[in-house]
Parts: structure tokens; sequence; C-alpha cells
């Protein structure tokens, strides 16, 4: 009996292979080295930024002139000078650099202040707590706070926004007279100055109580730490204290249209009435 040959039936896997990287997609030979050791050269630049901003700190603090040589600050990094200049550019952006990480440890700083039931208090405790971190590291408070031109730094714009969230404690306290970002505008600058004019002319300046006289002064200007009478309260006073308790506490009797449109109309009333 003859065979006959029967036709082949392919049988299909249940898991097809996967189509071909077309050749354009395909990295060089050796891209993917390449790319391993930029990012272990990305690692060691961090590495090495850190220790040239932290032995700069440390130079600028044992220093008697408020400056620093980039030559020992290399030696103690152990690094050429020109791994510092290819990292910064030139010793003013170390010095930048030193700055900014100095204001980031302080934003820091004073979001650890405690907050109390008595925003007011709190405020003359922000103050007094900037004063001494001024005197106790005069030259790194300099270069941190001294104007700087082209000075940029994101870092004093949270520094003052800590200080406008205090302000508007005040503010829903009822005992703030003006706005919050106005009384930081205020205080602020005042506060700076005074301390930069402590470290620089410290023989000029020796009242031991300058520093609260000042703050007296400055507050004086923007509290109204009695309560205006509910009868003397003007629209404005009280347009600003419930902006601020919304901005604090906000409402759920409001939808968020509502909310905003009212927490304008406030806003409106406090700055033209």
């Amino acid at each position: 009996m003859q065979k006959t040959d029967r036709p082949s039936v392919a049988t299909s896997s249940p898991h097809p292979a996967p189509a071909p990287v077309p050749a354009s997609e395909l990295l060089p030979a050796g891209s993917a080295r390449r790319r391993q050791r930029s990012v272990a050269s990305q690692a060691e630049d961090a590495d090495v930024r850190l220790a040239l901003v932290t032995a700069a700190q440390r130079q600028l603090a044992a220093s008697t002139d408020g400056d620093v040589a980039t030559r020992a600050v290399c030696q103690e990094a152990g690094v050429t000078q020109p791994v510092l200049y290819r990292l910064f550019g030139d010793k003013q952006g170390l010095l930048d650099a030193v700055a900014e990480a100095a204001l980031e440890r302080y934003a820091q700083r004073k979001s650890d202040l405690e907050v109390t039931d008595d925003p007011v208090a709190d405020l003359r405790a922000g103050w007094d707590d900037h004063t001494a971190f001024a005197l106790g590291d005069p030259a790194l408070y300099r270069l941190m706070f001294a104007p700087r031109p082209g000075s940029a730094s994101t870092v004093q714009q949270r520094i003052f926004a800590l200080l406008e969230a205090t302000l508007t404690r005040c503010a829903a306290a009822g005992a703030l007279t003006t706005t919050p970002r106005q009384a930081a505008q205020l205080i602020l600058p005042a506060n700076i100055g005074l301390a930069l004019s402590l470290i620089a002319q410290p023989a000029l300046f020796d009242d031991p109580e300058l520093s609260r006289r000042t703050r007296e002064a400055v507050l004086a200007t923007i509290l109204d730490e009695a309560g205006a009478a509910a009868a003397t309260r003007s629209v404005r006073d009280a347009a600003r204290q419930l902006h601020a308790q919304l901005l604090l506490d906000g409402t759920p009797d409001l939808e968020a249209v509502e909310v905003a449109l009212l927490n304008r109309w406030l806003e409106r009333l406090d700055t033209t009435s």
C-alpha cells in the first residue's frame, strides 16, 4: 500500500516572537557604557561640589575678614583649583553656592520654629531668632543677606513666605493694620538691615537693647495688639481679618468658585477702602 504525503501544518506559538528593533533605534556600540560613565561622573561631581561648599563654609567661619582663599578650599576638599573653576565658574560662583546652601538651612530652621496660639508672640520670636542667627555666624550671614547684584534666590522668597504666613495669622486675630504682604515687606528688610549694621559696626551700634527697640518700633507701625473695638473697626479692617481667616481655615459652606470670588472682593476692600 502506497503512502500518501500529508501537507504539513504549521503550529502557531502562543507567544509570537518580538519584532526586531529597527536599526535606526539601536544604540551605537559603546553608547551604554558611555552613558553609565556619564551618570557616574555626575554623581562624582555632586560629591565634589558638596565637599567644596562644605570646605568653603568652614574657611569662611574661621576667616577674620569674611573672605576665603580658593587654594585653601581646594586643599581641604582634596581637589585642584581647575576642578573648582569647572564646577562653579569662579570664586563668586562658589560663594553663591555657599550662600544658597546656608539659606536652605535657614529656611528649614524658620520652618521648625514653634508655632503657638499667639501669632504676635511668634512674630517677635522670629525677629529675635533672625538677629541671633546673624550674630552667631556673622560672615555667613553677610554672605547670605548682603545685597548681591543679579541674585534671584528662590530660597529668600520662601523665607519671605514664612514671615508672611505668620503675619496672616496676626491678621486673622485682628492684630494687623495692613496687609500681610505689606507688613512682611517692612519687617524683613528692617531686620536684615539691623543685623548687618550690628555685624559691620558693633562699636557704633553698641546698645544691647537696640534689636528689641527696633523690633518694637517696626511692629508698632503694623500691629494693633489692643484690638480695636468692634464699633470702631473699619470695613477695611474687617475685610482684612475675614480674608486672613479664610486663607487659614477655609469654609465648607461655599464652593471653591464662591470662595475665590469672596477672596477677591475682600482683597479689593482691603486695598481700596
